[in-house]
């Protein structure tokens, strides 16, 4: 048995980069900090930020597209993904990112509800195709 979920809440660092693959695949790509707070033995109050890649696909991505923007609170739920490939320079480079299957709103930025109020559902996207996505069609 295996198991690989990563569970995230924490506020966008960026506003999301919308791609379409060659083949007409909607992508978005953004970032989410997530603090670890706690008190050393000396009492003082200590805080260490942690940086999440995130990637999401289709309709989802779409949603993200929409409604997220730098600072905004999220709830994100995903597989933990690690890409390589040669960059220009002839090094093998890595990226290790989060794939969302869900996303849900925690706040918008100053804490209203996004576009005038509306509510946004949870949103949760299973495999809607069978079509594998190949590390070449991805455009970041």
């Amino acid at each position: 048995m295996s198991l690989n979920k990563a569970m995230l809440i924490g506020n966008l660092t960026r506003d999301p980069e919308m791609r379409n693959t060659p083949n007409g695949q909607n992508v978005a790509s953004f970032s989410v900090a997530t603090n670890m707070n706690w008190t050393d033995a000396a009492g003082v109050k200590q805080s260490k930020p942690e940086f999440h890649n995130i990637v999401a696909w289709r309709k989802l991505a779409e949603i993200c597209g929409q409604y997220l923007h730098k600072g905004t609170k999220v709830y994100i739920e995903g597989r933990i993904q690690t890409r390589d490939w040669v960059g220009q320079d002839g090094q093998k480079k890595y990226r290790t990112e989060i794939v969302a299957d869900t996303m849900e709103i925690l706040s918008s930025r100053g804490g209203e509800r996004p576009e005038g109020g509306e509510e946004v559902p949870t949103i949760e996207v299973g495999d809607e195709s069978n079509e594998e996505i190949k590390i070449e069609n991805i455009p970041f």
